[in-house]
């Protein structure tokens, strides 16, 4: 590692408070708003865009304490085809966006609207504690829903039996 990284290792901190928003792309912002707010409940709390200078609508759904769900649309494009969470698929860097409700009772709410609303939803699926379904939005955006009562930064969870050099290099104070 060179000494500009090893004194970057050193440094304080940076205040980090979270990622703001994840900004996606849709070709048709009415459906999905529809989908987000009307079939999982979020909460419109932004539009912007469709001004002379920039056109293109860009929209904020509320995932009430995480990071806004943020959408372009952009009209013209063709979006990719579907691709199941965690199926690997050559051309892309993103997989699924996975975001937290406050309770079990909450995720089966929120897999029985998907339900009611005739969306395609798996079963719960339990990955070391953390209790999630998965689906696909409009946009054929891969989305996981999960209650994991875990916190992460309290109580670190190491369970790969060979890690990565990097990841054995963690001391845990």
């Amino acid at each position: 590692m060179s000494t500009a990284a090893e004194h970057l290792k050193t440094e304080s901190p940076v205040g980090y408070r979270g990622v703001n928003h994840i900004a996606l792309v849709t070709n048709d912002m009415d459906k999905t708003v529809r989908f987000y707010r009307d079939v999982l409940g979020m909460k419109l709390v932004g539009t912007t865009g469709g001004e002379e200078g920039y056109p293109y609508r860009h929209y904020f759904l509320s995932t009430a304490g995480g990071p806004a769900l943020a959408f372009f649309e952009w009209p013209e494009v063709e979006l990719p085809p579907a691709k199941g969470s965690g199926v690997p698929a050559s051309g892309r860097v993103f997989d699924h966006i996975a975001i937290a409700v406050a309770s079990e009772e909450d995720l089966h709410a929120v897999r029985a609207r998907l339900e009611a609303a005739g969306w395609p939803v798996g079963e719960i699926a339990d990955h070391f504690g953390a209790l999630s379904i998965y689906f696909e939005d409009p946009n054929n955006i891969s989305l996981e829903m999960c209650y994991w009562p875990r916190d992460l930064d309290q109580d670190p969870l190491f369970a790969d039996p060979d890690p990565v050099p990097a990841a054995r290099e963690i001391t845990l104070s």
